[in-house]
Order: C-alpha cells, then structure tokens, then sequence
C-alpha cells in the first residue's frame, strides 16, 4: 500500500474523484433511515406497517432495473467514446431534485411525486459505479487495482458511517435541507477540479440528415451493445463472474430495498435505530475495505475474497430471515465487515479480464446484467415480505422471503467457485464489423 501512494498522479486524480464521490454519497445515506418514516407517515398515518410504501418501493426498483439494463452497457460505451468527467457529472447532478421535493412539503401528494422524480434520478445515478471503476481502472495500473477499488469502495462505506451518524443526531426536520446543499457541491467541485482521463472520438458525418444520422446512432448503439455483449461471453472470467454478480443481486437488491420496512413492522425500529445498524456495518466496512482487502488480496487473490464475501452474504440475511429477537438484527449486520468485499473484488476481477479499450463496455455490460436482478426480485421479494407480515401469512415466519433470498446468494457462491480469473480475453480479438465505432459519431 506504501508503493501505491508514491505516484502523485494517481493520488491526485483519485482525489479530485472520490472527494466529491463521497460527499454525494454521505447526502444519500443521509436520507435513507429518515425515508422509511416520511413514506409510512405520509402513506400509512399511525400504523407501523406500510405495505404501500414498500410496493412503491418495489416498482421503483422493477422500474430503475428495466431502464438500466439499456442504459449500462450505452453509457459503459459512451464513457469509453466520450470520456467519464460529462457522464459522471450527469449521474450525480440528478440527486437534488426529488429530496427537494419532500424538503418542500411531506404529504402524500409530494412522495408520491418523490417516487415519480427519483426513478428518474435513479437510472441516471445507475451507472456511477461503473464509470467511476472503469476511471479507477484508467489511473491505476493492474496490479493496484485490487487496492484501488478497494479504497473506493472503502470510502463508500465510510461516507456511510458518516450519513448515518449525522442523521442518527440531526434532527430529521433538517436531513433533507442539509443533503441538498451537499448534492449541489459534488458537481460543482468536479466541474472545477476533476480531469479527464479518456481523449474523446473526434466526431464525423456532421452534415449527414437527421434520418440517416438517427439510424446511423440506433445501428451503432446496437453493434457496440453486440460488441460488449461479446467481450464479456468469449471471456470465461467475465462470463462466470456476470452469473454470480446476477444471482447476487437478484437476492440481495430484495433484501435492501426492503430491509428497514421489515425492522420497522417487525420490531417496531425507528431512525435511530436504523442508523445505528448502518453504522455498525459501515464501520466495519471501512475496516475490511482500506485496511484488511489491500493487504490479504496479494497472498490469497480476489477469488478467494469474492467467495468469502458470499458465503457471509448468505448467513447475513439468514439471519435477518430468522431473528427471533431484536438484537439478531445487530448481530447480523456485524457480516456486513465481509459482505462488502463483494464489490471491489468483482471490479478488479472484471478489470483484469479486460482490455484498457474494454473497461467501461465490460463493467457496463455486466452492471446491465444485474439490472436484470433488479428488475425481477422485487416481483418474489415485495410479495413475500407483505405476506409475511400480515396476518394472512401461511405459517409464522416474518422473515421467509429474506430464507429465499439467501439461497440465491449461495447459487452466486457456486458460480463464484467455478472462476477462473487467469484466464483473460485481454488479447482475443472480436470479431464483429464495426461495432468499436463510437456510439454518437
């Protein structure tokens, strides 16, 4: 890690991101634990239980997923074409808008308009993470990759801790004041100060009609969405690692759309106790992400990692699915120390098996194929999460769709297992005619 800090450039580059990175990310865990009450408020007055609130939640999370399975793999494309700096500054300047809104007024009226406006923000916001790995990836060389992606995501943990502990002690008349003068710093100080890393494709065929130029952008976002398509499938590293991040997803995006509901109805926890769990994960986090995952990944490897990362995942919402008492919930959240090395594995591992042109088309690729999870597990997740917990349910067990959500985690393991990541399609050559064209020429 010493070596890692001596190239100024690097350090400089990753600053000018991240800093601004973790700020938006803070404002938006600022808001979470606060949301749960303002929506079961406004939806459900005086009951603790809001099947609506999670319903909303659900299509907005079916929504997002159908949106980012199209717009992954383009946006991956365009930020190999047209650099990473103006999509990321679209990405994250889209926050604002809905926590505008519930700063305005907390009625029915204005959360439902909040739903309407962050599905929108939220397909934008769906392809931060790969852009900012695919400029990790641009800055730092293959052998620091598992460091860098694991301080980015270190930092993601840590702007957690700190969102969760000032909405633990701010009053929550305040949290969405305060999260909107953050969302609209980020922008700002990348405008201002973070480089580019990618020379944009010079355009061609200005003067061409707008019908041939429409078709020409409909045929091109095709081919390079075949193309990408192919880079990940003729890769064996890249294959493996896309089924184990869906079945990953398809259990675990259910669980935390549906989390802080299920404690609510369940255990009557409120905000407070809502950011105290999240602290304790994010602490944690911070820990295994800076700390432990840069100096064992030398001597054990980013499959190893991964598959550890997993096998917590699956015991973590085992046991969300079987508390029996309120503590369980804190003892479960102490796996979160591992679970988050899921991340910054997968990236380095998507990284490695990729070429310097590749970076964004694979990690958007693969970031479209999670989407799809996120499309189809709030359809089992919701359903079984309200029947659980009315009083319809078929046995007594509140916590039967998180069961079922843990065993998709241990199908990702599987697959995880059977990677085999030294073998890299970095020098195969697609063949697919013109589809490295850029995606606006």
């Amino acid at each position: 890690m010493v070596g890692w800090w001596k190239n100024k450039r690097e350090v400089r580059l990753l600053v000018h991101l991240l800093l601004p990175l973790f700020v938006h990310w803070m404002a938006k865990e600022m808001t979470r634990s606060v949301l749960v009450d303002v929506t079961t408020n406004s939806l459900c007055p005086g009951h603790q239980t809001c099947p609506e609130a999670i319903y909303l939640n659900a299509l907005q999370q079916t929504t997002v997923g159908v949106f980012k399975m199209v717009a992954a793999p383009v946006v991956g494309q365009l930020s190999d074409d047209y650099g990473r700096k103006p999509l990321l500054l679209v990405s994250i300047s889209t926050s604002v808008v809905p926590f505008t809104l519930l700063a305005i007024n907390k009625s029915r009226g204005f959360v439902y308009a909040y739903y309407v406006v962050h599905i929108i923000s939220l397909i934008f916001e769906g392809s931060i993470f790969c852009i900012t790995a695919a400029y990790v990836a641009d800055v730092v060389d293959d052998n620091k990759k598992a460091a860098g992606f694991s301080w980015m995501m270190g930092l993601f943990s840590a702007s957690h801790v700190l969102g969760n502990a000032v909405a633990r002690f701010l009053p929550g008349a305040y949290i969405f004041e305060v999260s909107i003068a953050l969302f609209i710093f980020c922008p700002v100080y990348m405008t201002l100060f973070l480089a580019e890393t990618v020379t944009p494709t010079p355009k061609v065929d200005q003067c061409l009609p707008y019908s041939k130029k429409a078709f020409k952008i409909v045929k091109e976002q095709y081919n390079s969405m075949i193309y990408a398509a192919k880079v990940v499938i003729s890769s064996p590293t890249l294959k493996c690692i896309s089924l184990a991040l869906f079945f990953y997803e398809l259990g675990m995006s259910g669980v935390n759309s549906t989390l802080l509901y299920y404690l609510k109805a369940a255990f009557e926890f409120n905000k407070n106790q809502f950011s105290e769990i999240l602290i304790v994960v994010g602490i944690g986090s911070i820990i295994s992400q800076l700390l432990v995952l840069p100096s064992i990944t030398p001597l054990v490897g980013e499959k190893v990692i991964l598959c550890a990362a997993l096998l917590s995942s699956a015991v973590y919402v085992l046991l969300y699915g079987l508390a029996w008492a309120p503590w369980v919930p804190y003892f479960a959240a102490s796996f979160g120390v591992v679970n988050v090395l899921v991340k910054p594995c997968s990236f380095a591992l998507i990284s490695k098996a990729s070429s310097s042109t590749d970076q964004g088309k694979a990690q958007g690729f693969i970031l479209g194929v999670e989407s799809i999870a996120l499309l189809l597990s709030p359809l089992a997740m919701t359903t079984l999460i309200n029947l659980f917990l009315s009083r319809n349910a078929p046995f007594n067990c509140k916590g039967f769709g998180f069961i079922c959500a843990s065993f998709s985690v241990a199908i990702s393991l599987c697959f995880a297992w059977a990677l085999r990541p030294n073998l890299s399609n970095k020098n195969v050559k697609v063949d697919v005619e013109n589809v490295e064209a850029p995606l606006l020429s």
